[in-house]
């Protein structure tokens, strides 16, 4: 270690990046929460039954290429998709001082899932023993309340 180097930590850092390259995102650090969200707009927006999040922090995530090709759609949160390919990117929730990044669209990343949110609209039952929440946490401004598996 290098003088001065004691007690300096590394940092993750995380890249993601839209469909055909045109934007790319970085994250550092860890995400404050990581799970699975079964609203119906995560449903909705991902064609999907379930996104796998990783919400972080908003100073944490920083676009480092395309910012000019990035469009926003705003339904209840922020949604940030590539104007060129349409690949989706990330949710900015103001109102949690988050930004999920899509789990799976984080190269080198190991999605910890610790919790399912919004688990009243479930597509699909999933039996994993993470708790299942029926809207949010308490932490992020939800009711709390957890339902069976």
């Amino acid at each position: 270690m290098a003088p001065g180097e004691e007690g300096k930590h590394e940092v993750a850092v995380h890249k993601a990046g839209c469909f055909c390259g045109a934007v790319e995102i970085e994250v550092t650090g860890k995400p404050t929460f990581e799970g699975y969200c079964h609203c119906s707009d995560c449903q909705a927006w991902s064609a999907a039954p379930i996104n796998a999040f990783s919400l972080w922090p908003s100073g944490s995530v920083r676009i480092t290429r395309g910012e000019a090709d990035i469009a926003t759609f705003h339904k209840n949160s922020y949604r940030k998709f590539c104007k060129r390919c349409g690949g989706h990117l990330m949710t900015e929730h103001p109102r949690m001082r988050l930004i999920d990044v899509y789990a799976n669209l984080l190269r080198d990343f190991i999605h910890q899932p610790t919790l399912h949110a919004n688990y009243g609209s479930k597509m699909v039952s999933v039996r994993d023993g993470l708790p299942k929440f029926r809207d949010l946490p308490a932490e992020l401004g939800g009711s709390g309340e957890t339902l069976p598996d």
